[in-house]
């Protein structure tokens, strides 16, 4: 779970307990439940200011049930939490698509020393 999410008003430091969206097409707010992730067209609010929320003239405010109390996680959910992790650790480790594969250990070109590639100079280590 992410950090916990302070409301959108501005010098508001409460933390969000409801997120507040806007259907332009219908003139109207809504007022719900704090969403599960932040969007970027959607502000999150503080129990006072969902509260005192008011719209342009005009405008219906759509209020949705409010929960109590945030959910809690269940005993199904830290389990499945709990399968995950043991299947993830019983893996063999695979590269996954779209991560790059590990490479082996960079030599140099065999060439004589001081040659020269471009502005670069590749030395050789006396051995």
């Amino acid at each position: 779970m992410g950090a916990i999410r302070q409301c959108s008003r501005s010098a508001c430091r409460q933390s969000a307990v409801a997120t507040l969206t806007y259907v332009y097409a219908d003139s109207t707010a809504v007022l719900g439940p704090l969403a599960t992730y932040a969007e970027p067209h959607c502000y999150d609010l503080c129990e006072q200011h969902a509260g005192s929320l008011t719209v342009p003239r005009g405008w219906e405010v759509l209020r949705l049930a409010m929960p109590s109390q945030p959910p809690q996680p269940g005993p199904d959910d830290l389990l499945a939490l709990a399968d995950a992790v043991r299947e993830a650790a019983s893996r063999p480790a695979s590269p996954v698509p779209g991560q790059r594969a590990a490479h082996s250990a960079l030599e140099a070109p065999a060439a004589t020393e001081g040659t020269r590639r471009g502005h670069l100079r590749i030395l050789r280590e006396p051995s």
